[in-house]
C-alpha cells in the first residue's frame, strides 16, 4: 500500500514540476515577445529617422567637380549619415517614370538643378538640428537652397514619442505581472509539498539544508521555463519574418541574444527567489496552519 502511495505522490510531484515549467515558460514567452516589439520598435525607429532626406539644391552654375567636392565635405559633417549626388541627368530620368512622360522633349531643356540628398544620423533626425544644419551649410554660395518635409518630420518624432511611451508602460506592467504570475505559481507548487518540509524540520534538519534542494529545482524550472521561451521566440522571429520579409531589416541579432539572456535571468532570478520565499515561508510556519 506503501508503494501505490509512493508511486502516486510522486506522480503528483512531477505533475506539478511540468506544470510550474509550462506556466514560467509561458509567462517568461510574453516577457521575451514584448522584450522583442521593443527591439524592433527602436529599430524601426531609428531606419524612419534615417532615412529622412534633405534635398540640397545647388545652383546651376557649379561644375560637377565643385559639386563633388561639396559632396565630400557634406560627408564629414558629424550629422550626416550618407549622401548622393543627383545629376540633373539623373534627376529628369527619375521625374520622367514619376511622371510617365518626357518633360525635356515637352519644354526643350532640362530646367532641373544637380542636388545632394543628405541622410542625417538618427540623434540628428530632429527639427531643431535639421534647422541648425541647413543654416550651416546655406553659408555655402555654391547651395540654392534646402528642400526637406518639416511637418513629416515633426509627425514622426512625435508618433514615435507616444509609442515609446505606451510600449514602456506596457514593459513595467507585464514585468510587474510576471513575477506575480511565476510567483504564485511556485508557491502553489511549493504548497503540495508543506508537509515534507515541515516533516524535516521536525526530525532536526536545519533550514539551509532544507532549502538547498527547492532552490536547486527551483532555479532547474526556471533555466528550462526559459530555454522553453527562448525556442518559442525563435519560432516566433522566424514566422513573423517569414510573412513580413521587411523585418530582416529591423533584425539585430546581439539585442535578441541580449534579450534572451535577460529573459534567462530573469527565468531563474524569479525562480530561484519565490522558492526561497515560499520554502522559508512554511518553515516558520507552525504545524497547525499547514491545515488551513
Amino acid at each position: 500500500m506503501s508503494i501505490i502511495e509512493e508511486g502516486s505522490s510522486r506522480k503528483k510531484t512531477k505533475s506539478v514540476y511540468i506544470s510550474t515549467v509550462i506556466s514560467i515558460a509561458l509567462v517568461l514567452l510574453m516577457t521575451g515577445l514584448l522584450g522583442l516589439i521593443l527591439v524592433h520598435a527602436k529599430n524601426l525607429s531609428k531606419y524612419v529617422k534615417e532615412n529622412i532626406v534633405l534635398n540640397i539644391i545647388v545652383n546651376d552654375n557649379v561644375n560637377e567637380g565643385d559639386v563633388l567636392a561639396l559632396q565630400k565635405d557634406l560627408d564629414k559633417n558629424k550629422e550626416v549619415l550618407r549622401t548622393e549626388y543627383i545629376s540633373k541627368e539623373l534627376a529628369a530620368k527619375n521625374l520622367k517614370e514619376d511622371l510617365g512622360e518626357d518633360f525635356v522633349e515637352y519644354l526643350g531643356h532640362n530646367p532641373l538643378l544637380p542636388s545632394i540628398d543628405v541622410y542625417l544620423n538618427e540623434q540628428y533626425a530632429n527639427t531643431d538640428s535639421i534647422q541648425a544644419f541647413i543654416a550651416q551649410v546655406s553659408r555655402n554660395s555654391r547651395i540654392n537652397e534646402v528642400v526637406y518635409q518639416e511637418n513629416l518630420i515633426d509627425m514622426v518624432n512625435q508618433n514615435i514619442r507616444v509609442i515609446g511611451i505606451v510600449v514602456l508602460a506596457f514593459t513595467v506592467i507585464l514585468l510587474i505581472i510576471a513575477v506575480a504570475l511565476i510567483n504564485n505559481t511556485i508557491r502553489l507548487a511549493i504548497y503540495s509539498q508543506r508537509f515534507l518540509i515541515k516533516s524535516m524540520q521536525l526530525i532536526g534538519a536545519t533550514k539551509g539544508f532544507i532549502r538547498k534542494p527547492y532552490i536547486l529545482y527551483g532555479i532547474v524550472h526556471g533555466l528550462i521555463g526559459s530555454l522553453i521561451a527562448i525556442l518559442l521566440l525563435l519560432l516566433t522571429l522566424h514566422f513573423a519574418q517569414q510573412q513580413i520579409p521587411e523585418l530582416i531589416f529591423l533584425r539585430d541579432w546581439l539585442e535578441f541574444i541580449f534579450i534572451f539572456l535577460v529573459v534567462v535571468a530573469l527565468g531563474i532570478l524569479i525562480s530561484g527567489a519565490s522558492t526561497y520565499f515560499a520554502v522559508t515561508k512554511y518553515l516558520k510556519a507552525k504545524s497547525a496552519s499547514l491545515y488551513r
